[in-house]
């Protein structure tokens, strides 16, 4: 049982950085990098005006300050679940599902698309987490 556990950490850890590892390689083909985790940690705190809302807001508004915990919508209340690879297994695993929510959150929270860069920094420095 425990060999087996370890294989699916381990085929678990390929499938998450099969995901980040092609579209970094993507984001590489549009001119982005090297990457940066410090830099996706400052993309995760930095405050932008979100006119919606009226207020100011970061990633951390919905997702909170620790990545290894759940979050909640700001508008909707809806449970985010964490961010953390380290504690959520299907986080960074499927190449649709991150496009689809960089759209949208980065639309919400800066108010237009992420760059491929800044889709990098942050995918560097979330799959540290």
């Amino acid at each position: 049982v425990v060999v087996g556990a370890a294989f699916f950490m381990v085929a678990a850890g390929q499938v998450q950085a099969g995901a980040v590892d092609t579209l970094q390689q993507e984001y590489k083909a549009a001119g982005a990098g090297p990457f940066s985790a410090d830099k996706g940690q400052q993309m995760w705190t930095a405050k932008h005006m979100n006119k919606e809302a009226g207020k100011e807001i970061s990633c951390q508004t919905c997702h909170t300050e620790d990545l290894k915990k759940s979050g909640k919508h700001m508008k909707t209340g809806k449970v985010i679940d964490p961010m953390a690879p380290s504690v959520n297994k299907d986080r960074l695993t499927d190449i649709k599902f991150i496009n689809k929510w960089f759209l949208r959150n980065c639309k919400q929270v800066l108010g237009r698309e992420c760059t491929p860069q800044e889709k990098g920094d942050f995918l560097e420095y979330l799959k540290g987490q």
